[in-house]
């Protein structure tokens, strides 16, 4: 049975409540953290560069960070070199960066910015390296009993050169993959996370979106119903300091908490194994996934 007369269509009703979202993002720059399960499967790959080309041509500018863990972990299994992670950050020795580097700016990087570019948006590849665009020192974790962990080569982001990110997005996507090296030129590996909250603090985003591997934040870690759907910077740290946010979770909200303090609007954990899940939290009234509001 066809619709009755001035009834919109259900493709129609989608298109008119992604209108006012359109309008409220337009000309406002959107940081997508891409990696995990999003990168895995052709398919979810096709869809992501869908979605941010999309997003260019209405008038965003968005700026991918992404990461490649899985594939990091793989030749790093290949080659019979121990894999470890800390509070849900990888331990790197020299090899480790070495593998890092070739696979995440040899290899994914370029394979984004391909396919980008094929469907009709020009990308531009960076890493932490090129034109200084991260200044990287060691990262330093505490334990259990407050001693200091040595992850090694693990860096973290202690500033973000802005004028190259908004120089190239004036007319590209940048994509930037998460390595960067310290006043001496050595070169760390930094957590993709981390790196996106940095970027999104220091381009003063509107939104910064982290693609992941399950739902949410979930307040049972192994029960998907207990999906957190909005929560505040207070919450985050009172759940870290109780040690209730283990595994890759802790560096994603503490990405979140970056970035919403440096005054960012929001931040979005979302699961990047749901097709289009990036314009779904965007554009649909529902939303998915975790909001972090931000403070102002």
């Amino acid at each position: 049975m066809s619709d009755k007369p001035g009834t919109p269509r259900p493709q129609i009703e989608m298109l008119l409540e992604s209108l006012p979202y359109i309008r409220e993002f337009f000309g406002n720059t959107i940081v997508i953290k891409y990696g995990g399960a999003a990168m895995a499967e052709e398919h979810l790959r096709e869809a992501f560069a869908r979605d941010v080309v999309l997003l260019k041509y209405v008038g965003m500018n968005p700026v991918i960070v992404h990461g490649g863990g899985p594939e990091i972990t793989q030749y790093m299994q290949r080659l019979g070199l121990e894999v470890e992670f800390v509070q849900g950050l990888r331990v790197s020795d020299e090899q480790t960066v070495e593998i890092a580097k070739m696979v995440l700016i040899g290899k994914l990087n370029k394979d984004i910015v391909l396919r980008l570019n094929r469907h009709g948006q020009p990308a531009v590849g960076l890493c932490g390296d090129d034109g200084s665009l991260f200044q990287v020192a060691k990262r330093q974790v505490s334990g259990p009993e407050g001693a200091d962990l040595d992850l090694g080569l693990v860096g973290t982001i202690k500033r973000v050169d802005v004028d190259v990110l908004n120089h190239i997005a004036e007319d590209y996507i940048p994509v930037v993959a998460s390595v960067g090296a310290d006043r001496e030129g050595r070169s760390y590996n930094v957590n993709a996370d981390e790196a996106a909250g940095a970027v999104a603090a220091a381009l003063d985003a509107y939104k910064v979106i982290f693609l992941t591997d399950v739902e949410g934040w979930l307040a049972d870690a192994s029960d998907p119903r207990t999906l957190i759907s909005e929560t505040d910077v207070e919450q985050i740290k009172h759940n870290i300091g109780d040690g209730a946010v283990k595994g890759g979770m802790l560096p994603k909200l503490q990405a979140c908490v970056t970035a919403v303090e440096r005054g960012v609007r929001s931040a979005h954990i979302v699961d990047g194994r749901e097709p289009h899940s990036l314009l779904l939290e965007l554009f649909t009234d529902a939303g998915i996934g975790t909001k972090v509001k931000g403070q102002r």
